[in-house]
C-alpha cells in the first residue's frame, strides 16, 4: 500500500472535533476526533482514544465519560484541551483561559460552553493500536442551541488521520 496514498484516502473521512471527560482520581479532558455513532439501539458511539493518556487510564479504571460537542467557531475551545488540564472548583485550567464545566444529572462533566453533549457509559474496549476504540452507550444528551453546527478538522486547517 502506498503510504501517500493511504493517508489522502483516509483523510477524506470528515472529523468533528469533541471533548471527551473521564471522572478518575483526577479528571481527565481531552479533544478527540475521532467518533462515529454506531447502532440506534442501544444508541452506541465508538471513540478513537490514544492509549498513553489519562483519559484512557480513566477509563480503563472505571471512570465515568462524557462527551461535549464542540459548535463551529470554537476551535479555540479545541485547542485549549489538546494537553491535560487541571481543575479548579468548576472550571478546567488550560493553558490559555479558564473554561467552566457543569455536571450532568448523573454526575459526568460537560463544557458549559459546548452547545450540546452526551452522558456515555463504557460497554466494550478494543485496545489494537495506538488509539483505543471505546464502545460506549449514549445514557443521557443534553442541547443548548438549536440546530448546532459540529467543529471539525477542515474548519481549522487540520488533519488527524491517515
Amino acid at each position: 500500500m502506498d503510504p501517500a496514498v493511504r493517508k489522502t484516502v483516509l483523510r477524506m473521512i470528515p472529523y468533528g472535533l469533541y471533548v471527551l471527560t473521564v471522572d478518575g482520581d483526577e479528571v481527565a479532558a481531552g479533544t478527540v476526533n475521532w467518533l462515529s455513532q454506531m447502532s440506534f439501539d442501544p444508541p452506541l458511539l465508538a471513540i478513537g482514544v490514544k492509549r498513553d493518556t489519562r483519559s484512557f487510564a480513566n477509563l480503563q479504571a472505571g471512570g465515568r465519560p462524557a462527551i461535549s460537542f464542540l459548535g463551529a467557531g470554537q476551535g479555540e475551545l479545541a485547542f485549549a484541551f489538546f494537553g491535560d488540564a487541571p481543575i479548579e472548583d468548576s472550571e478546567f485550567l488550560t493553558k490559555n483561559r479558564r473554561v467552566p464545566f457543569e455536571r450532568t444529572p448523573s454526575g459526568g462533566i460537560v463544557l458549559t460552553e459546548a452547545p450540546a453533549w452526551a452522558d456515555l457509559q463504557v460497554r466494550e474496549t478494543v485496545a489494537i493500536g495506538d488509539h483505543a476504540v471505546i464502545v460506549a452507550e449514549v445514557t443521557d444528551v443534553g442541547q443548548r442551541v438549536d440546530a448546532p453546527e459540529i467543529l471539525t478538522l477542515r474548519e481549522l486547517g487540520l488533519n488527524y488521520g491517515g
